[in-house]
């Protein structure tokens, strides 16, 4: 899967995930194509809490292990 994003709190303002299938993560800067839309999401990470807003899943709260302030916009594609 690939997780394009745009906002503030990350390495770069526009940036891409990819998740391997070994588990691992890849991050490259701008956007990688193809991109093939599956969803679209909000996340909002303040402090160790994050709120997750997707058009498929709905909303999620986490809470995680680093302290951080992020807004991203994302689009996930298959």
């Amino acid at each position: 899967m690939k997780f394009i994003e745009f906002g503030i709190g990350n390495k770069w303002i526009i940036r891409t995930e990819i998740e391997l299938s070994n588990g691992q993560e890849v991050e490259e800067k701008g956007i990688v194509r193809p991109i093939h839309f599956h969803s679209i999401y909000i996340r909002i990470w303040i402090r160790r809490t994050v709120l997750i807003f997707e058009s498929k899943q709905g909303f999620k709260r986490m809470k995680k292990s680093r302290n951080e302030f992020k807004f991203i916009i994302g689009i996930v594609s298959m």
